[in-house]
């Protein structure tokens, strides 16, 4: 069993809480509520500066010069690749990237992304990238698990932009180099001493996965009517 794999045995409830959370079944079928998805995309953006600020860490944390080049090629995917195919996806939704750029975080998108920050200091390259797992991995397989629901990828769903996305190829391949390296990081720091640490971050970086959702997802059942409200 992969390193990665031992971690959501480990963590069957978080994992399972945060990868099959109504929030995401609701963009399957497309009964999710727009005004929850666009603040969730708002977050999202803010999200992603804050993830970048974690793989500069990267670059501090790690011990050679192969790790700092896949750190640092996290950094320029991150803000070269991402933000702007994010940019553009808010767009389709009504968003300016001036109107990502100066919204309010939420509390559970600064949780979540200081947890990620925190676990990094606090510990080595293993640790961060261990908090860094559930999100970057855990988006490609909860995509592929969307994309394979009936209609989830059909025009008619206005949500399948974002599943086609995470759920093709480039973001795939993404994914399963962050699972690569996480093993082969494995392989020369994770200790059985340290398997509590490990799965300890990796169950909290999951839980807070989920509130990400959780977020959006009370939003869909209160059915706020304007996202502007929510920024």
């Amino acid at each position: 069993m992969s390193f990665f794999e031992r971690l959501k045995t480990a963590a069957p409830a978080e994992w399972r809480a945060y990868t099959e959370h109504p929030f995401t079944d609701g963009m399957a079928d497309g009964s999710l509520s727009q005004a929850a998805f666009r603040h969730y995309l708002v977050q999202d953006y803010l999200f992603l500066i804050e993830f970048a600020r974690a793989y500069a860490l990267a670059v501090y944390k790690s011990p050679d010069l192969a790790d700092m080049r896949e750190a640092a090629a996290g950094i320029s995917t991150i803000l070269d690749v991402e933000m702007n195919l994010h940019v553009k996806l808010c767009a389709g939704w009504g968003l300016s990237a001036d109107d990502l750029e100066h919204a309010a975080p939420a509390s559970e998108m600064l949780a979540y992304t200081r947890y990620v920050l925190d676990a990094g200091m606090r510990g080595d390259l293993l640790a961060l990238k261990v908090a860094l797992a559930p999100c970057v991995i855990g988006y490609a397989e909860i995509a592929t698990r969307l994309a394979a629901r009936p209609n989830a990828l059909a025009s008619t769903n206005p949500y399948s932009v974002w599943i086609a996305e995470y759920s093709g190829e480039a973001y795939q391949d993404v994914a399963a180099k962050a699972q690569a390296h996480l093993e082969q990081l494995a392989g020369r720091y994770a200790t059985p001493a340290r398997e509590a640490e490990l799965v300890a971050i990796f169950k909290e970086a999951t839980r807070l996965e989920a509130d990400f959702w959780e977020m959006g997802w009370r939003m869909a059942t209160v059915k706020v009517p304007d996202w502007r409200s929510c920024t």
